[in-house]
C-alpha cells in the first residue's frame, strides 16, 4: 500500500512595523493609569519610547499576561485579523513587567495579540517591554 503525503500549508507571514505606531504610547498611557499612579504611568511610557524591540512567541506573552483570549466577533481583533491576511504590517507591542505579581501587562496590542495567536500560537511577536 503506497503512502500519501499531506502537505501542510503554513500561515501567510505575519508582517510587523519596526517600531511602534505613534498613537500606540498614548493608548498605554491611557491603559497603564488605570494600573498605576499617572506619575508611574508616565515613567513606563517614556521608558517604553527607548526601549529596543525584542521578540516573544503569543503563546507566551498570553501566559505571561495571565489574560484569556477575546472572542472571535471582536471587531479590534477582526481588523487585526484582515491585516494578518492581506499582510499589512502590524505594530509592536508594548508590555510590562510587573514583578511585584509575577505577570505581565499589556500596556497596548491586546487585541493585535489576540489576532497573532489566533492565527498562529508559535508566532514571534515584536515587542518594546519594560
Amino acid at each position: 500500500m503506497a503512502k500519501t503525503s499531506k502537505k501542510t500549508v503554513a500561515p501567510p507571514l505575519i508582517r510587523w512595523l519596526k517600531e511602534p505606531e505613534a498613537h500606540d504610547y498614548p493608548a498605554a498611557l491611557s491603559y497603564l493609569r488605570l494600573v498605576c499612579t499617572p506619575k508611574v504611568a508616565k515613567t513606563l511610557v517614556r521608558e517604553l519610547e527607548r526601549a529596543p524591540i525584542a521578540s516573544f512567541k503569543a503563546k507566551d506573552i498570553f501566559r505571561a499576561s495571565r489574560l484569556s483570549q477575546l472572542g472571535i466577533s471582536n471587531a479590534h481583533i477582526e481588523r487585526d485579523r484582515q491585516k494578518i491576511a492581506t499582510r499589512t504590517p502590524l505594530s509592536p507591542l508594548l508590555l510590562v513587567r510587573d514583578t511585584n505579581r509575577a505577570r505581565l501587562i499589556i500596556a497596548d496590542g491586546y487585541h493585535r495579540l489576540c489576532a497573532v495567536y489566533e492565527h498562529d500560537e508559535d508566532a514571534l511577536i515584536p515587542c518594546k517591554i519594560v
